[in-house]
Formats: C-alpha cells, structure tokens, sequence
C-alpha cells in the first residue's frame, strides 16, 4: 500500500512539473520587440526579433549582402497597417506584411510581401511581393541590439528607421490623415453625431459646410457650452456673422452655469467682443 501511494505521489509531482513547465516562457538569445506609432489616425506596428551584435562583424558576414534577410531572428519582420499609406511615395493598402530586406554596402531594398511566416531567403516567394523600394544606408552610433525606431513623426508622415550595428536604413511612410479621419467620422455619424468632427474641421480649417451640418445635428441632439461654441467658429468662418454672434451669445451663458468656467471661456469672451465690433 506505502509503494502504490509513493508511486502516485511521484506521477503526481512529475505531472505537476510538466504544467509548471508549459507555463514558462524561456528567455531567446534574440528577444521579441513590438514597436507601434500612430500617424494622425494611422496605426503602424512593427513586430521582430532583437538580435545583438556580440563581438560579430554584422553587416557582410553575419548578414550577407545580395542576399533576401528577413530582417532580425527568429520569425519573419511584419509590419502592419491599420489605413492605406505611402511608402516612399508608393501607395500601400492596408495590413500585414511580413518586411524583408536585401542589405547592400550602398544601397538596401526594402520587400513588402504576403509572405509572414518564412524564416529565410530559401522559401522566399517573388510572386508574393507588393512593393520593392530603395533605401541608401547611413552611418550611426552604435547599437548593439537591431533596434526599429519611428522619428519626424508629424500628422501626416513619419520616417521608419532600422538601426544596427552602425547602421541606419530609412524609409518614409505618408498617410492622407484628413480625408481618413473624414471618413471614418462620416461613418460614425450616420448613427452618433458628434462635436469632435466639426471641432477638428475647425480647428484644421478644412471642409467647414459639413462640419457646420455635423455640429448642428450635435446641437439638436444635447446643446452645451463645448458644441455650441464650435458652431459660432464656424458661422463665422462661413460669414454668417450675425447668427455667429447670437450663438456665441448662447454659448457664453451655457458656459456661465457650468461648475467651473471652461478652460477657453475668456477666450470665447473676447471672440465674442471682437465680433460685434
């Protein structure tokens, strides 16, 4: 009887550790590293392997030239996304692909291509390519672990950078922010009108007709100090100065019984004065 209970004791410690084991995520000598970055509405995500440089000479040897790389260890580079962009002037739908590259002393190329799950040149697939660019490679500090890094991000663009060794290798991605997020608030308010839209028109500027419509329906549905003051801006900019002034008028009082006075208030105030003179 003490044996068969050792002997279950045993399966039952040995079970034990194979569950503990499924659940450890052994450390890769090339750690996995995300990096996202939102360009106006664009999401942009880059997902690979960190290799280091450990004492090796990287760019001709560990990483051949001439030669399709998948761009870091392990898996395959992917980079993702969210909108259609520009690629170095290129036009680019969205979603994955996995980011392939041929490295060269004085010029990269970078591959575009369905393929995401290689870990080589040797299942590379040609016929899965989406766009091919060029790119001159540059001098830079050194880093030990392949690092990709977004810089000049503004609203509609963004440089993408992959640093190695002493190396760096750009590419630049476009997006058409304006007519994405119009887009996207055109859809969201066939069922949910909203401020934000008209207060980004407003702000930017641009297509102020329908922001006037988007804000009007705002109004009707809840009227507060924060859309109602868009929609004065707007008759304004549209040069309807007179009913500007009667809803600026509207807005300051709505303003005037909120808890705390709003961030813009005096600002509003003497928007307001300068508009009847």
């Amino acid at each position: 009887m003490l044996k068969i209970f050792q002997l279950s004791m045993a399966i039952i410690f040995i079970l034990s550790l194979s569950s503990f084991g499924q659940q450890i995520k052994t450390p890769r000598p090339s750690p996995d590293a995300t990096v996202i970055q939102f360009v106006g509405v664009t999401e942009v995500k880059i997902d690979y392997s960190s290799p280091g440089v450990k004492g090796r000479k990287v760019w001709g040897e560990l990483v051949p030239f001439g030669e399709i790389w998948r761009t870091g260890a392990n898996e395959a580079t992917t980079i993702t996304f969210s909108d259609v962009v520009k690629v170095n002037g290129n036009e680019l739908p969205a979603g994955t692909y996995g980011l392939h590259t041929i490295p060269g002393e004085n010029e990269w190329e970078f591959i575009f291509s369905k393929d995401t799950k290689i870990d080589g040149s040797s299942n590379f697939n040609k016929d899965n390519e989406v766009l091919r660019i060029k790119a001159k490679p540059e001098e830079h500090h050194f880093m030990e672990r392949m690092t990709f890094l977004f810089t000049d991000v503004t609203d509609i663009s963004a440089s993408v950078n992959l640093l190695w060794d002493k190396l760096n290798v750009s590419f630049n991605i476009e997006t058409n922010t304006q007519e994405l997020f119009l887009s996207k608030a055109r859809e969201q308010l066939s069922w949910s009108p909203t401020f934000q839209a008209a207060q980004y028109c407003l702000t930017n500027n641009t297509n102020l007709e329908e922001a006037y419509k988007w804000i009007e329906a705002s109004c009707l549905i809840n009227e507060v100090y924060w859309n109602t003051r868009v929609k004065a801006q707007i008759q304004n900019k549209l040069g309807i100065k007179n009913e500007a002034i009667a809803t600026m008028e509207k807005s300051i009082a709505l303003g005037s019984k909120m808890e705390e006075a709003p961030f813009d208030y005096d600002n509003m105030k003497k928007m307001l004065e300068d508009w009847k003179k």
